[in-house]
């Protein structure tokens, strides 16, 4: 490659960021992450593994229809999956790339 230090280099992290769709995909993963809130009811469900939203309100130390609002978002994007139980809806993580992120952030944590 003409003026590159390391062609080799240049290369792979041309290859590494050239599907711009499998990019924008990632980076709206790592934005449901990005808020405080949403990370919370986020890391909630995986621990709980299916939880009511009245539950993670209380876990999470919010109310109900903020939960709601998020667990809506999350929804929307496919990051979460509700399942009725008679009265009961419960919410369960549907999306492996996000496990893996939110894994992968509490081994960091220690």
């Amino acid at each position: 490659m003409p003026g590159a230090i390391d062609a080799g280099a240049v290369e792979a992290a041309a290859a590494a960021v050239a599907d711009r769709e499998q990019l924008r995909q990632a980076a709206v993963k790592f934005a449901l992450l990005a808020d405080p809130g949403r990370l919370a009811v986020l890391v909630a469900v995986r621990a709980a593994d299916a939880i009511p939203v009245s539950d993670l309100a209380l876990a999470c130390g919010m109310n109900p229809p903020a939960v709601s609002q998020v667990l809506r978002l999350l929804r929307a994007s496919g990051v979460v999956r509700a399942t009725r139980e008679g009265r009961i809806v419960r919410y369960t993580l549907c999306d492996a790339a996000v496990v893996r992120l939110l894994d992968d952030a509490v081994r960091a944590r220690g």
